[in-house]
């Protein structure tokens, strides 16, 4: 791995654009740009400074290796998309397991226990979601994200819908007047998600781009 190399993945790691890493050396961004491209090398007060904002040693940067770990925890890079995509998936299927089991119970016995029940399991949905986060090495799929926080948000909707008609709390509206209040409470649930979802996937594309500038 070229020194280029190394400076573009160390950047990279960061998020850190090329003109946030001139600034912080006080180079111009084209000379970044020419060092990673490999059509010049930096001088070696630089590579001092290059290796005190990566916390990287200047032998690291200079001598080539064929193989590299930057700063990375054990479960950075040990990272497996099959792994995420499994814990991604089965989260959905825990909350929608956790959100039927409180259906279940609460039809039979109208307990409070067969609620927390439920959301116990829904937590483990939750649970396996960040972990399949930390683990994608790719965007999550607006999808997944989105079954999630509908699942979710069921049961709180219903338990705040009860609330409001002074009924007993439940993991779906029993009355006629709290299924309204119920609907247009999901509903207004449900675009709020939609938009900050939309908001944070053009986010995190618009940081790509800029970091890949």
């Amino acid at each position: 791995m070229t020194l280029g190399e190394k400076l573009q993945l160390l950047r990279k790691s960061k998020s850190m654009s090329q003109e946030q890493l001139a600034t912080q050396i006080n180079v111009s961004r084209q000379s970044v740009s020419k060092w990673e491209l490999g059509e010049s090398n930096p001088e070696l007060e630089k590579i001092v400074q290059i290796s005190n904002v990566f916390n990287v040693t200047t032998d690291y940067l200079l001598k080539d290796e064929q193989n590299s770990s930057i700063n990375k925890t054990p479960l950075q890079n040990n990272k497996n998309p099959f792994t995420a995509q499994i814990l991604l998936i089965s989260s959905v299927a825990f909350l929608a397991i956790g959100l039927f089991c409180s259906f279940g119970g609460w039809y039979v016995e109208q307990s409070a226990e067969t609620i927390f029940g439920g959301m116990i399991i829904q937590v483990v949905g939750v649970t396996g979601y960040f972990i399949g986060k930390i683990y994608s090495q790719s965007k999550i799929p607006f999808g997944i994200s989105f079954a999630n926080l509908a699942i979710g948000l069921f049961m709180p909707t219903s338990i705040v819908s009860s609330l409001l008609c002074r009924q007993v709390i439940s993991p779906y509206p029993t009355s006629i007047y709290a299924i309204g209040i119920f609907i247009v409470l999901y509903m207004i649930a449900l675009i709020f998600s939609y938009i900050i979802l939309k908001k944070q996937q053009k986010s995190n594309n618009n940081s790509k781009l800029t970091n890949s500038n």
